[in-house]
């Protein structure tokens, strides 16, 4: 299985963006679809934002609608998701995840966290009131 690695977390005030990146080596390779998700102080782990292969499709949690955004670059094997107008609920450990392949990447599917089979180790993000 490939690797996967999240970077760019941080602390920031609220209001203010982050861009997050997940890059995923080895056999897993990136011409899969990708998931985003989080958890946050004393939460489940929840569904943030999803792409499809090739970029042209994406999904978003409605709680993080309008202010994130996810984008890939297969030539460079990495996911990112692009975090504008932050606020102190989106205090959360975020994780970059490989959709299993072979499996329909829809709505229903993408946010169910057994469908994916590597995970990256989480990257932390603080949101200041």
């Amino acid at each position: 299985q490939g690797q996967v690695v999240e970077s760019g977390g941080g602390l920031l005030q609220a209001g203010g963006s982050l861009r997050l990146s997940c890059t995923v080596s080895g056999r897993t390779g990136t011409t899969y679809d990708m998931g985003w998700f989080r958890q946050g102080p004393g939460k489940e782990r929840e569904f943030v934002s999803g792409i499809n292969w090739n970029g042209a499709n994406t999904y978003y949690a409605d709680a993080v609608k309008g202010r994130f955004t996810i984008s890939r670059d297969n030539t460079k094997n990495t996911v990112d998701l692009q975090m504008n107008s932050l606020k102190p609920e989106d205090t959360a450990v975020y994780y970059c995840a490989v959709f299993n392949p072979g499996l329909p990447f829809t709505i229903a599917t993408m946010t169910r966290q057994h469908e994916y089979h590597s995970w990256g180790q989480g990257t932390q993000v603080t949101v200041s009131s």
